[in-house]
């Protein structure tokens, strides 16, 4: 099926690839980068939102310099590293604290909750969907071109750029497999539904896939795995959004001459995970809850596991695949595109 994005589409979207630069330079390897996603790469945009999804508080933030930023981790979280792989000095400032010549770095827009679909996550609150995120975007593009006062400049700086998105978790956990808040789950089959998700996806240019959101303490707590490892509903429903995000991408880098897109799941190696725990969270959660208690206690050893609450990774997780992301891109685009970034 033929695309119907347009070339102007890309600005805003295009996922432009790395290039190598010697750790000694003093600039980094691209000139900015762009976040787009869930609770996985949110960095504080839903502190001042009324929603339980916010975790601006301890634990969270007990292994980063500043505490409890709005990261869903204990300390960084795999953007961060990325950010650092790349070069860069400070990490991407989240949208809702962004403001002067800070944007020329790039601004994570990810919010808690938020996924593909507009109406995701709204039983736990406010949050910034998928298509709030791209317009908070399109506003950040014309705050830069009134700083440079020139189109060609800015449309320049920007396809220099790396565009991270990392989203469609929650339109899972947090709404088809939620029926007492939503009807997604009897209106679609699983299959129809990651159809329709990627569809909805078309103007962002997903590239992060979704990992086995049926093995986290919360899925396997709610839901019970009846003999098996896993939640084994919620990892199909994952693997048949990601087939169907894989054969997107193919479309747009057969349907696009110029652009070059790509998938990325990374996931930790058999012996990076083989020395963490993997079947319980770091730190104190209740009530059937996915994120810890306020100012709770949490196990005294982050860097032995996977989970930091019941959902989301520790900062040691996060820097694995952080690692997994950017060699991935490292190998799939430098012979492409030598010539990327700065």
């Amino acid at each position: 099926m033929e695309s119907k994005l347009k070339p102007m589409e890309l600005v805003a979207m295009l996922l432009v690839l790395l290039s190598m630069s010697n750790k000694a330079d003093a600039s980094p390897q691209v000139p900015c980068y762009f976040i787009f996603g869930d609770s996985l790469s949110d960095n504080g945009n839903n502190n001042n939102l009324p929603t339980l999804a916010k975790v601006n508080y301890l634990p969270y933030g007990n292994d980063f310099p500043q505490g409890p930023t709005g990261r869903f981790s204990d300390g960084r979280n795999m953007h961060d590293f990325i950010a650092e792989l790349l070069g860069f000095e400070d990490y991407i400032p989240a949208f809702a604290n962004s403001g002067g010549k800070d944007i020329f770095n790039g601004v994570n827009y990810a919010s808690g909750s938020a996924g593909i679909r507009n109406e995701t996550g709204r039983h736990l609150g406010v949050c910034i969907s998928l298509d709030e995120q791209t317009k908070n975007h399109k506003t950040i593009i014309s705050k830069l071109m009134e700083l440079m006062q020139n189109y060609s400049a800015t449309n320049s700086l920007l396809k220099q750029c790396i565009y991270s998105v990392q989203t469609g978790s929650n339109d899972y956990i947090n709404n088809y497999f939620k029926p007492e808040f939503y009807k997604t789950g009897q209106s679609f089959t699983p299959s129809e539904y990651a159809t329709v998700l990627v569809q909805s996806n078309l103007r962002m240019f997903g590239v992060y896939g979704i990992g086995n959101i049926g093995c986290t303490p919360y899925a396997i707590s709610m839901y019970g795995t009846n003999g098996s490892d896993c939640v084994v509903k919620l990892n199909e429903g994952a693997t048949l959004f990601n087939e169907r995000l894989e054969l997107l991408i193919h479309q747009l880098n057969t349907n696009l001459p110029g652009a070059r897109f790509t998938y990325l799941n990374p996931s930790g190696t058999p012996t990076d995970l083989a020395t963490l725990v993997t079947n319980s969270s770091c730190c104190t959660t209740g009530g059937g809850g996915e994120l810890c208690l306020h100012n709770s206690k949490s196990c005294s050893s982050p860097w032995r596991y996977v989970f930091w609450d019941a959902v989301h990774p520790t900062e040691a997780l996060n820097k694995i695949l952080a690692e997994s992301a950017y060699e991935h891109l490292r190998l799939t685009f430098i012979t492409l595109h030598p010539n990327t970034g700065r």
